[in-house]
């Protein structure tokens, strides 16, 4: 390998680095760039004490020099007509949204872009179809370009809060929803889903938890919460206890944790964990079908989750 490939990739390491302490970068990002960097480091055998491959100037000066003179090349803008089909594009991915065909909208909202690249709406819609799929992370990359092209899109940094909140990004939650309030301050939804992103960023110790993997599982009532959140409920667990008290529900949560009914379970461990998420299941049912106003404050208490009401909604009005 010459010394002047070593050189470039060691410019573009310091570039990471340097990166990793701005402050415009979300934490998600830094950890992106520090793998990057290392992954460089190791491909390349670059150590810190390299120094000796170190140049004058950063390679962002680098740049700089090299393009001040180049006229910026952009594609061509798009026609009226190409603008007017991916308007139609656009509207067809609306109405798939509404039939709930998130795959579907997600192509015609990529067809739409692949036209007129230059439409924030294109974007931020698209990003709702990705966060119905539960593509979170996606659906913030895509608020982000939206932004990008209309820094006062109050909708796309609404989207983005939402997109993070749904993966208990909790504390850049709050930030979005603050700038889509200062640009919509009559939208209720993102006073709203902010107070549920700060009252959940206040449990979590001010630190924002991440994901949290233990749900109940298939489609039960309860859909996806927090199971400390749950046991810490009162009405919830007097609730369970009362029905735990019956003797026909002891009568099949006994069947359930035996074995019986589940096709062979038998008493290995796989087995009876299946019994055990299958009985929590069958209590969430009940509890659903003896209390279902309890069942839904619940689903508010907890705040969003993947998949639940809390997602973005189809996008009709752009």
């Amino acid at each position: 390998m010459s010394a002047d490939k070593r050189r470039f990739i060691y410019s573009i390491v310091q570039f990471l680095n340097r990166e990793l302490s701005s402050e415009d970068i979300s934490e998600d990002a830094k950890e992106s760039l520090e793998v990057a960097s290392q992954c460089l480091q190791t491909a390349y055998c670059l150590a810190p004490e390299d120094t000796h491959l170190e140049v004058s100037q950063s390679l962002d000066e680098l740049f700089h020099s090299a393009t001040q003179n180049e006229p910026m090349k952009k594609k061509a803008p798009p026609t009226v007509a190409e603008k007017e089909e991916a308007e139609k594009l656009k509207l067809e991915g609306n109405e798939l949204m509404r039939a709930e065909d998130f795959t579907g909208a997600i192509e015609k909202y990529a067809k739409a872009i692949e036209i007129d690249s230059g439409n924030q709406v294109f974007y931020c819609n698209r990003a709702a179809a990705h966060s119905k799929m539960n593509n979170h992370y996606a659906a913030v990359e895509d608020c982000k370009r939206a932004i990008d092209m209309d820094p006062a899109y109050g909708k796309a940094y609404g989207r983005m809060g939402l997109a993070y909140a749904c993966v208990d990004k909790h504390k850049e939650a709050i930030e979005c929803f603050k700038k889509a309030i200062d640009l919509e301050p009559d939208n209720e939804s993102y006073k709203s889903n902010m107070k549920l992103a700060q009252d959940k960023l206040s449990a979590a110790g001010g630190i924002s938890p991440g994901p949290q993997p233990m749900a109940f599982p298939g489609q039960s009532p309860l859909g996806n919460m927090d199971l400390s959140g749950l046991l810490g409920n009162p009405a919830l667990m007097n609730m369970a206890t009362t029905m735990l008290s019956d003797p026909n529900m002891q009568n099949m949560m006994g069947q359930l944790m035996g074995g019986g009914g589940m096709g062979g379970g038998g008493a290995g461990g796989t087995g009876n964990m299946d019994n055990l998420l299958q009985a929590g299941q069958r209590l969430a049912e009940q509890m659903q079908s003896q209390n279902p106003e309890l069942v839904e404050q619940l689903r508010r208490q907890m705040g969003p989750g993947p998949g639940d009401n809390n997602d973005p909604p189809p996008p009709s009005s752009n």
